[in-house]
């Protein structure tokens, strides 16, 4: 079994595959800013007794300094999406570095991020800011593995409480012309799955996968989706006269997420998200659930 180092194991994604870190026994040591942030009471006594929980902040080398361990694998799941616009750039570069000089202390055979697909021109500066931590990872001493994603749905996921609360609460919708750019959803079991299957394959080591469902969809065609699994009518009229700042304000007052998140959301949402095709179905072959299946799934959970 392998030592691990995980970064955002609080977070949506990082709690997720940590459950299933600790299901095939691996040894986890969860890197968190708060030790009372961690979700004790959520293990078991076995489980752990796998996990080891350290505390650092990314953004402060400082506090890294001082942490000593040897692992095998290291997950690099963390953003800072929901700090101010002005700022997250600069904190994610930093963060990045930081996991950098940390991972060369401890001799880590592979480092795997997941990042978001950046195939488009004039990237926003979330998806930019993605491809930059990149870029810094890779400069890391051991070999990075990067999977690069859209909008990934599951229970809990800021993408799919967006899309829950617009179509629950809104039978007629106003919305702005980004709601006709393209993307291409991903379950989070599948993007789980990916995780888990690049971990120590040699193959994968120094290279970049774009990782999405079958479909690709406007994000009109997703809000109707939700709609349908749910049996609600609902009516869409995209119009040109949103700006990007009234699109955020939009979001934020009609749904749960943040005005510093609904800004970075509206700003990437110009951009148009599609896989380029990758041997990474090869690598790590499974069965990508469509967009009806994830909203399915999700709706079960919820239930």
């Amino acid at each position: 079994m392998a030592t691990i180092l995980l970064t955002g194991s609080t977070g949506y994604i990082g709690r997720r595959l940590l459950t299933v870190l600790l299901e095939e026994k691996h040894k986890v040591i969860c890197l968190v800013r708060d030790k009372r942030r961690f979700d004790w009471e959520d293990f078991t006594k076995e489980e752990l007794n796998l996990i080891e929980v350290v505390e650092g902040d990314l953004t402060q080398l400082e506090t890294l300094q001082a942490l000593s361990f040897q692992v095998d694998i290291a997950y690099y799941l963390v953003h800072s999406m929901s700090y101010a616009a002005k700022s997250f750039e600069e904190l994610e570069q930093v963060s990045a570095y930081n996991f950098v000089t940390l991972c060369n202390k401890t001799h880590v055979k592979q480092i795997i991020y997941l990042g978001g697909i950046a195939n488009d021109v004039a990237l926003s500066k979330h998806l930019s800011s993605r491809k930059k931590v990149e870029s810094i990872l890779q400069t890391a001493q051991a070999p990075v593995t990067v999977l690069r994603a859209a909008i990934i749905i599951g229970s809990g996921s800021a993408s799919y409480e967006i899309i829950r609360d617009l179509v629950e609460k809104l039978p007629v919708m106003i919305a702005p012309k980004w709601l006709n750019s393209k993307c291409q959803p991903i379950s989070i079991r599948n993007v789980i799955e990916y995780l888990r299957g690049v971990a120590n394959r040699a193959e994968t080591f120094n290279q970049t996968y774009d990782i999405g469902g079958p479909d690709v969809l406007t994000y009109k065609q997703m809000l109707l989706g939700y709609a349908k699994e749910r049996n609600l009518k609902r009516w869409i009229i995209t119009v040109p006269v949103l700006s990007p700042g009234l699109s955020s304000k939009w979001l934020y007052f009609v749904t749960s997420t943040s005005m510093s998140l609904a800004k970075t959301l509206v700003n990437s949402m110009k951009n148009e998200v599609i896989c380029r095709p990758s041997a990474i179905k090869e690598i790590v072959p499974n069965r990508l659930l469509n967009y009806p299946e994830m909203i399915a799934l999700t709706l079960e959970r919820i239930q």
